[in-house]
C-alpha cells in the first residue's frame, strides 16, 4: 500500500553500482509449512482489518464531532492515522507473500519499507510525546491551557513531528544505499527490518550503525525522557489535589494516553531486549508482532473504552452510518 507512495525512481537512481549484489531480498517470515501459512494469513488479515477499521473510526468520529475539535483529539487523530500507515507498511506485503507463496521483495521495495517503517515509528513516538505535553499543560496549567495550546502551536507540533520523522528516516535509509549485498539475501523477518538488512551487507556498516544509534538516541530517548518528565509533573500536581474526586478526574484525563504510552514503549523495548538477550531470530520475530501489529490495533480500543467523549462520538457516527439506532447511543455513552 504505502510502499508505492515513495518514488521508485529515487531508489533506482541511487542504487549501488553493482546491481547484481542486491536486486532483491527474501523475507523468510514465520513458517514454510503451507497449513501454517493459511492460519497466519487469516490471523494477520483479521488483525489488520480490526486495526484499520478501529483507527479509521476514531479519525472519522473526531472529525465529525465539533466537540472533539480540541488539541488532545487533534493529536489522537494524527496518532490513529500514523498507526494505520505504520501497520500498512509491513502487513499488506506479508499477506501478499503468503497468498502467492513468494518470499521475494525487490531492493527498491525493501528500502521503501525501511523508510516508511522508520517514518511512522518515529511519528508515533513524537506524537505520544506531544500528547504528553498537552496533558501536562491541561493538568498543571489549566487556566492557561487554551492560550498555550492554541491552534497555531498544535499545527506546528504536528508538522514538526512529521518533518523530524521524515528527516530521521531519510538519514538512516540513505546510508543503506552505500552498501553492497552479496550471496546471502535471506532476511529472517516478515518485513525489511533495518538491523537485519545491515547484517546481510558485505560492506563495512560502521557508519550505518553510528547513524542508527545517533537517530535512535535523538528520536527515541529524548522524546521518552520528555514523556517521563511530563508525567512526573502531572503526578506531582495530582498528588497536591486535596479531594479524591479531583484526583480521579485529573488522572482520568490522561489515563488512556498513559496506557498507550506504556503499551508502545513496553512492546518496543521488549523487541530490542529480546534481541539483545537471545540470538534467536524467531524470538525477535514474535516480539516484533506485538510492536508492529498488536499495539496499533489496541490503541483505538484503549481510547474508546476509557473515554466517554470518544464513545459518544462513535455512537453518533454509527447512527449516521445506519449501524446503530438512536437508543443504542445512550448505552455507549
Amino acid at each position: 500500500m504505502l510502499l508505492f507512495l515513495f518514488p521508485a525512481s529515487f531508489f533506482i537512481l541511487m542504487e549501488p553500482g553493482n546491481q547484481t549484489c542486491a536486486s532483491e531480498f527474501l523475507l523468510l517470515g514465520f513458517s514454510a509449512k503451507s497449513e501454517i501459512q493459511f492460519l497466519l494469513f487469516g490471523l494477520f488479515l483479521s488483525l489488520y482489518l480490526v486495526m484499520f477499521i478501529g483507527n479509521l473510526l476514531i479519525i472519522l468520529a473526531i472529525s465529525s464531532d465539533s466537540h472533539l475539535h480540541t488539541p488532545m483529539y487533534f493529536f489522537l487523530s494524527n496518532l490513529s492515522f500514523a498507526d494505520i500507515c505504520f501497520a500498512s507498511t509491513t502487513i499488506p506485503k506479508m499477506l501478499v507473500n503468503i497468498q502467492t507463496q513468494s518470499k521475494v521483495i525487490t531492493y527498491a521495495g525493501c528500502l521503501s519499507q525501511i523508510f516508511f517503517f522508520i517514518v511512522f515509528g518515529c511519528l508515533d513516538n513524537l506524537l505520544l510525546t506531544v500528547m504528553a505535553y498537552d496533558r501536562f499543560v491541561a493538568i498543571c496549567h489549566p487556566l492557561h491551557y487554551t492560550v498555550i495550546m492554541n491552534p497555531r502551536l498544535c499545527g506546528l507540533l504536528a508538522l514538526g513531528s512529521w518533518c523530524i520523522s521524515v528527516m530521521g528516516s531519510l538519514l538512516e535509509t540513505l546510508t543503506v544505499l552505500r552498501l553492497s549485498f552479496c550471496t546471502n539475501r535471506e532476511i529472517p523477518h516478515f518485513f525489511c527490518d533495518l538491523p537485519e538488512v545491515l547484517k546481510l551487507s558485505c560492506s563495512n556498516t560502521l557508519v550505518n550503525n553510528i547513524v542508527v544509534y545517533f537517530t535512535t538516541s535523538l528520536l527515541a530517548m529524548i522524546p521518552f525522557n520528555g514523556i517521563i518528565f511530563s508525567y512526573y509533573q502531572i503526578v506531582s500536581s495530582i498528588l497536591r489535589i486535596s479531594s479524591a474526586g479531583g484526583k480521579y478526574k485529573a488522572f482520568s484525563t490522561c489515563g488512556s494516553h498513559l496506557f498507550v504510552v506504556s503499551l508502545f514503549y513496553g512492546t518496543g523495548l521488549g523487541v530490542y531486549l529480546s534481541s539483545a538477550a537471545t540470538s534467536s531470530s524467531r524470538t525477535s520475530l514474535v516480539a516484533s508482532v506485538m510492536y508492529t501489529v498488536v499495539t496499533p490495533m489496541l490503541n483505538p480500543f484503549i481510547y474508546s473504552l476509557r473515554n466517554r467523549d470518544i464513545k459518544g462520538a462513535l455512537g453518533k457516527l454509527l447512527v449516521k452510518m445506519g449501524t446503530l439506532k438512536d437508543r443504542d447511543v445512550v448505552g455507549l455513552s
